[in-house]
């Protein structure tokens, strides 16, 4: 008997007793709130869902191997925390593991005795390729009580048995994740593309297939480059449901040759400087046309003026440049031209603030007048 006619079996079983079947309740007072475990605070959370996305050529699944590399051997997080060593799962129906994701591990770092690859689903004497729309229940009892930490689907659309662009599908398709990662503690990282002609967009409309991947999802992240080729790519946050949104970092990626294998060469992602302001206006400044100048320009000239006696509050920058009529993400635009720097300093008070300086090789060119 195959599969759709077991279902259909189950379900006539059900409908023949449906007269008694009844729903069970859950009082709220019986239920005992908990705190979400993060596996990198605000970033990484266990149990949850979570998505990638980028145009192809970012580095999505560079950017994913190296999360998971931080993982494998307790490494630091880009915001300078210590992340637990754990156990890291990873399938992947686009790339190979010898030839390319086994090295960029290496590249990062990984500690190869952690990483384990979904292979082949087997029955007796049976096997065929691992399906993620249909085998993660197998895969679940695969794992047993083995402790993973992080499991990379790459891509997540993979999981959809049906239209991807469809609401109720991807939803439903979605679900044996998201309870995998629920039963597990483990946080799942699905790797997505975007799709072509969306910029200036919402980022959560930009993913590709049905809105549902993004509302699904606790977090989502967005991989970008700029249009020229120039300037450090960005690694945005977009969406939390479960902590705060906003924010990124800088990373490039490094063609690297490993030194235990001569001739494989591979790719590295390497973090940069953190970033502010909503992942929408940090994404403009990647999707910023080289023709965009006129106002870029004034902004940096407001950017240097309000910085040129020493660094300044993050939050200050931003209101004076709202009175100024600079825009948000003009600002951020005239802050990556100019290379100014996000700083986190101690206050007095012992918390700390992001304050904005200027780089110290940066020569501010006095304001001139015509000669009367």
């Amino acid at each position: 008997m195959n599969d759709v006619s077991e279902l259909r079996e189950q379900l006539r079983s059900f409908d023949d007793d449906d007269e008694l079947a009844r729903v069970r309740l859950m009082p709220g007072a019986e239920i005992t709130p908990r705190p979400i475990h993060w596996l990198w605070n605000h970033w990484l959370a266990c149990g949850k869902i979570h998505i990638i996305g980028g145009q192809p050529g970012t580095g999505k699944t560079t950017l994913a191997l190296a999360l998971a590399a931080t993982v494998t051997i307790g490494g630091v997080w880009p915001d300078g925390t210590r992340a637990a060593r754990g156990n890291v799962l990873i399938w992947s129906g686009e790339d190979s593991a010898e030839d390319t994701l086994v090295p960029r591990l290496t590249a990062a770092g990984a500690d190869l005795t952690r990483v384990f690859f979904v292979n082949d689903w087997t029955l007796a004497d049976k096997s065929r390729p691992f399906d993620p729309s249909r085998d993660v229940d197998a895969l679940a009892r695969t794992l047993g009580t083995t402790e993973f930490s992080l499991m990379v689907v790459d891509p997540i659309v993979s999981a959809v048995a049906g239209d991807s662009h469809k609401n109720a599908e991807v939803r439903r398709s979605l679900q044996p994740l998201a309870d995998l990662a629920t039963r597990t503690g483990c946080a799942v990282l699905g790797i997505t593309h975007l799709t072509k002609g969306t910029g200036g967009s919402d980022p959560l409309e930009r993913i590709t297939g049905s809105l549902a991947f993004g509302a699904v999802a606790r977090l989502v992240f967005i991989a970008a480059k700029p249009q020229d080729g120039e300037g450090s790519r960005m690694f945005c946050r977009a969406k939390s449901n479960i902590g705060p949104d906003g924010g990124g970092y800088e990373y490039d990626l490094a063609g690297v040759e490993l030194s235990a294998h001569p001739g494989v060469f591979t790719s590295v992602a390497r973090w940069g400087n953190p970033l502010e302001g909503s992942a929408r206006d940090l994404l403009a400044v990647a999707d910023e046309s080289p023709d965009d100048t006129g106002e870029r320009s004034d902004a940096c000239r407001f950017l240097a003026d309000l910085l040129a006696d020493g660094p300044v509050n993050s939050k200050q920058v931003m209101s004076d440049a709202r009175q100024a009529g600079v825009a948000e993400r003009t600002l951020h635009r005239a802050k990556k031209e100019l290379g100014v720097e996000s700083l986190r300093e101690a206050m007095p008070s012992g918390k700390h603030h992001w304050v904005w300086r200027l780089p110290p090789t940066i020569t501010i060119q006095p304001h001139h007048r015509p000669e009367e």
